[in-house]
């Protein structure tokens, strides 16, 4: 009697619809840690690089490398 009331498991396709399940979930997790990267990480670091070579002078840095004796080729 008790076993009549229980319905059977589904074995027939449980592989494929936990692999869709699965798959999708990777698939909107990577996208959302692609973003997030893309968000925090990148973008910043582009802008910190873009303001820092627009203030920035490579003849005054190469002089100032010079004078305090860097450079052995250099007078």
């Amino acid at each position: 009697m008790a076993s009549s009331a229980l319905t059977k498991p589904q074995m027939s396709g449980l592989l494929a619809r936990c692999l869709r399940f699965h798959i999708a979930g990777a698939f909107l997790v990577s996208l959302g840690v692609a973003a997030l990267y893309k968000f925090a990480v990148a973008e910043p670091r582009k802008k910190a690089y873009a303001d820092f070579y627009r203030k920035y002078d490579s003849v005054k840095d190469f002089e100032e490398m010079r004078k305090a004796g860097i450079f052995q080729s250099a007078k």
